[in-house]
């Protein structure tokens, strides 16, 4: 980090084993990236509830380039658990945001769409043909929601191609 770690409270004493884990934490933080500018963290009691008890807040805030991350939690019972849990979702929140910076989005690919070409019900299997004219194999386990049944002839299905002992093989085989 480019400028030093803030620890704040209000309404909770930090005693040094809690401030010493909001700053190992922290330290795990900073080398995620040496882009990070700043983070602080602010631990407080909102309120005392009979039925919960007493209940922390942790807020962690992290300044990078062109952005503030702030990773605000559900309230928890226990300091040092909210304490990691906050931490622990802090280092997702900035990984993602340099994966994206980066340009390292993830890209769902289409599933391809077929139709089935033979069906032998009997047996619990068949055959789907794809737009270039192939054929792949399908069992009736790799037929999402049961519908193995439903399935006739020129039945357009969506599917995973997998490479499977015999060639190739259908998976994840859904009516379109």
């Amino acid at each position: 980090m480019k400028l030093p770690l803030e620890i704040s409270s209000r309404d909770v004493r930090l005693n040094g084993e809690t401030e010493d884990l909001i700053r190992d934490k922290a330290t795990k933080l900073d080398r995620i990236s040496d882009q990070i500018i700043a983070c602080r963290v602010k631990v407080d009691m909102p309120h005392r509830s009979q039925r919960n008890g007493m209940l922390y807040n942790v807020r962690i805030d992290v300044t990078v380039p062109g952005a503030e991350l702030v990773i605000k939690r559900e309230p928890g019972e226990d300091l040092h658990v909210a304490i990691v849990n906050s931490f622990d979702a802090a280092q997702r929140r900035v990984k993602e945001y340099f994966e994206k910076q980066r340009g390292e989005v993830k890209t769902h690919l289409e599933k391809p769409v077929a139709k089935v070409s033979k069906i032998f019900p009997e047996e619990g299997y068949g055959f789907l043909v794809t737009s270039e004219g192939r054929e792949v194999y399908f069992h009736e386990n790799a037929v999402l929601d049961g519908k193995f049944e439903a399935l006739e002839v020129g039945t357009a299905v969506t599917f995973v191609e997998r490479l499977g002992d015999k060639g190739a093989q259908a998976s994840s085989v859904s009516v379109a």
